[in-house]
């Protein structure tokens, strides 16, 4: 979402919560859903945007109107999650599949490629969400975490770098490393291999 505001300077602490709730209260329900994708917990998703609105908030003022602010807040949300199981001594997990919905998978793998589908964006079609599941269970925290903002959920690669702070290089590499991991995991899986045969053929 790309908003156009008037200039933050100097702007009273009434017209800070005005702007906040006009621009950003629109976008609490996305943040809500991302926040249960996240924390699989309806409690921790809850303390989850709680804290995310509060350091929202806070630094609103430095929030640079015009760009985009959907991207802004949830970077903010990301780096929440990390920080609180950071505090709980916990390896932070970047992104669970668990809770990866039906819907999303179905219609993940043809995200991946803006062209003709790959081998495995077609096998994946083919297989179970269990087996899905599992698969993107085998990578590495940083390409899951690609993997799902720019196959399962939907974001364009500019997107998932702006949510994850990274170059956009950076996320074109993850995924060209995350399909081909994909192909090793699901391809030691029985029917995983007779897919791959299935698309080969139909690709030749």
């Amino acid at each position: 979402m790309t908003i156009a505001t008037a200039e933050s300077h100097g702007e009273s602490d009434a017209e800070l919560a005005a702007r906040f709730a006009r621009d950003a209260v629109p976008l609490f329900d996305a943040l809500g859903r991302r926040a249960r994708r996240l924390t699989l917990s309806d409690a921790d998703a809850e303390d989850l945007l709680q804290d995310t609105l509060l350091h929202a908030y806070r630094g609103f003022r430095s929030f640079q109107p015009g760009t985009n602010l959907k991207a802004w807040l949830f970077r903010i949300q990301y780096h929440r999650w990390i920080s609180a199981h950071r505090h709980k001594q916990r390896r932070p997990a970047e992104v669970t599949v668990d809770d990866v919905g039906e819907h999303e998978l179905a219609g993940g793998a043809a995200r991946l490629s803006t062209g003709r589908p790959s081998a495995e964006e077609e096998v994946l079609d083919m297989l179970s969400d269990n087996d899905i599941r599992r698969a993107l269970a085998t990578l590495p925290d940083g390409t899951r975490t690609v993997m799902y903002y720019a196959g399962v959920a939907g974001y364009t690669y500019a997107e998932t770098a702006a949510l994850m702070n990274i170059p956009i290089g950076t996320v074109m590499s993850r995924v060209s490393r995350g399909r081909q991991r994909l192909r090793v995991a699901l391809a030691h899986l029985d029917h995983g291999q007779a897919a791959f045969a299935d698309a080969e053929r139909r690709s030749a």
